[in-house]
């Protein structure tokens, strides 16, 4: 067997993900100290985050705290997020990573495939169908949830953008769908990289990944 280093994601793509990682499940946890202060949404009648939530983390009603922590690592994220898409742009990776015409049809394929409907495998390479349309979606969710929070956080001195958002409380239920989406999204990304193996792990952290194939 002969195995090669080769490499996967460049240091900036790297840095851009494992800074958001932490910095989105800190900017969750200070936004459910905000939401506690006044849980307004409910579905079919429950508060859509049961009290056992709080409970279990022990996230007591502190406004005060949630409010500073999400807006200190409001410019964080936005910095961050900039910094990658402003990379993305001029390095040329936003062709890796954004859909193209065959990107549904390999979505589906994957999805069937992971739910063990089809035993056809889907086509490998650095990114599949699925994970462009998932990484180019997180994208524009990041930029929804900054145009939603700052409708929020200055109603009054941003009242375009509040307005553009469709008003004071369409904005908030939007950033509030946004982090629920976020959720899903981590859920199922760790779901994902568990079921990738170390090697694809590997490759997010130092930036190669082992090619093994047949020597000489």
């Amino acid at each position: 067997m002969d195995t090669r280093i080769v490499q996967k994601h460049k240091l900036l793509n790297r840095w851009a993900h494992w800074v958001n990682f932490p910095v989105l499940a800190l900017m969750v946890w200070s936004g459910l100290l905000i939401y506690w202060a006044n849980d307004i949404y409910t579905l079919f009648g429950h508060k859509v985050v049961p009290t056992w939530v709080f409970d279990t983390f022990n996230l007591k009603k502190q406004l005060a705290t949630g409010l500073a922590w999400h807006f200190a690592l409001m410019w964080l994220f936005s910095f961050n997020g900039l910094a990658y898409v402003v990379y993305m742009g001029w390095a040329g990776g936003w062709r890796e990573v954004f859909p193209n015409k065959n990107s549904f049809k390999e979505a589906l394929q994957v999805m069937l495939y992971d739910l063990k409907l089809s035993k056809v495998h889907p086509p490998q390479k650095k990114y599949n169908g699925a994970q462009k349309i998932a990484y180019s979606s997180i994208i524009f969710m990041g930029a929804g949830s900054l145009a939603s929070g700052l409708a929020i956080y200055k109603p009054a001195q941003l009242g375009w953008l509040t307005a553009l958002m469709g008003g004071y409380e369409t904005s908030r239920l939007i950033h509030f769908l946004l982090t629920i989406g976020y959720c899903a999204f981590f859920f199922v990304h760790i779901v994902q990289v568990v079921r990738a193996g170390w090697n694809n792990f590997r490759g997010m952290v130092t930036g190669h990944e082992l090619i093994k194939g047949e020597g000489a």
